[in-house]
């Protein structure tokens, strides 16, 4: 199968989530990425489920190995220093000057590697006024101003996955390619510096770029409103969303097959300014409608009329649903707790799909091949 990364090794020494997540979206495309944890312990994450394999350290940490060393150890550091001489990528995620303190700063693994892409990984940045602050998920998108955009103001609580998170691993995980590319013509590694508000902060652009061009400060129904989006309740408790901003022809198409050809001539149907300015009229009328029949019935009609929308799927359904089934996103082996299934990586090379995966290593599985002990 295709691995562009093949041969490519990595050093991944993050916790949680964001350097994880870079050093699995290598790992995937087929680098040796090798986990570099803590002695007994490994990474915080593996400890979330109680027994060192906790489904959220299992998400970011398949097709790795693993490796116990304490750096603050001399003959540990030593074989870390061994790894740093063969490796081509190292992936930390550190709050500022913990890398000095473990001694796997920048400068010192690239004076041992000067081909070494070392990608340093923060919550605020390593200088600037919040530097030393510490930084989780939830904080890192209050920060950027994504999560007011996601919190119902009438009833607010944080919802939804560790986007902050996932979005900075993955910035980290194209910066890196980038790096490479370039090493092939200089033959030198780079320092490759992100953050989580950074990150997020590019990640936002849309939001920031209605300040920058018009001064608009949008909401968190200022997108749905602008792109005609909707969910509605169905009668079996299912519910359906629904995205109809263009052309118009969705709109006639919704009509009929609501059953309510009419509707249009209604003044918050009438244009699409109107919609946008009426959008919880617009609301109040179809809810009713979508509330008299079960899921299924809509999913019917909205098809045969060509009506851009989709059943709010949960994660069972997905995968076991013909789309899931289609595509064949799930990937399973047999792992050290039994068989392992996970989503497959999302990208095709030359139309093949990568279904071969490796299950999340137990703490120090591999220290006797890569460390003979």
């Amino acid at each position: 199968m295709a691995k562009p990364l093949q041969g490519i090794r990595v050093l991944d020494m993050g916790t949680f989530i964001t350097g994880p997540a870079a050093a699995m979206l290598l790992a995937d495309m087929g680098a040796e990425v090798i986990k570099v944890e803590q002695p007994e312990t490994g990474d915080p994450y593996r400890a979330f489920g109680g027994d060192l394999y906790a489904p959220q350290f299992q998400t970011y940490n398949r097709n790795k190995k693993s490796v116990e060393l304490n750096t603050k150890v001399e003959a540990d550091l030593a074989q870390l220093d061994e790894l740093v001489k063969s490796a081509d990528v190292f992936i930390q995620n550190f709050r500022p000057g913990v890398a000095e303190r473990l001694r796997v700063d920048g400068a010192r693994l690239q004076a041992i590697n000067p081909r070494l892409v070392y990608v340093d990984i923060s919550g605020f940045g390593s200088d600037g006024p919040d530097r030393d602050k510490p930084a989780f998920d939830t904080v890192a998108q209050a920060s950027t101003g994504f999560l007011r955009l996601l919190v119902n103001p009438e009833h607010p609580r944080v919802v939804g996955p560790a986007i902050a998170d996932a979005v900075t691993g993955f910035y980290a995980a194209l910066g890196v390619c980038a790096a490479l590319y370039e090493r092939e013509k200089t033959d030198k590694g780079r320092h490759i510096e992100t953050s989580m508000f950074e990150a997020l902060c590019h990640f936002n652009l849309d939001d920031f770029q209605h300040y920058l061009a018009v001064g608009q400060v949008i909401g968190p129904f200022s997108r749905p409103r602008a792109s005609q989006s909707y969910v509605f309740e169905c009668a079996d408790g299912g519910w359906i969303a629904l995205h109809i901003s263009s052309p118009p022809k969705f709109w006639d198409n919704l009509a009929q097959a609501m059953g309510v050809p009419d509707m249009l001539e209604r003044p918050e149907f009438a244009s699409r300014p109107a919609r946008i300015q009426n959008y919880d009229q617009v609301i109040a009328f179809l809810a009713p409608i979508f509330k008299s029949q079960p899921r299924e019935h809509w999913e019917e009609r909205l098809a045969a009329h060509e009506v851009p929308h989709s059943p709010i799927l949960n994660s069972k359904e997905v995968i076991e649903g013909p789309l899931g089934q289609h595509h064949r996103i799930l990937s399973e082996t047999e792992g050290p707790r039994g068989t392992f299934r996970t989503i497959r990586f999302p990208l095709r090379f030359d139309g093949e799909i990568e279904h071969q995966v490796t299950a999340p290593p137990e703490l120090g599985a591999d220290n006797a091949e890569l460390l003979g002990r």
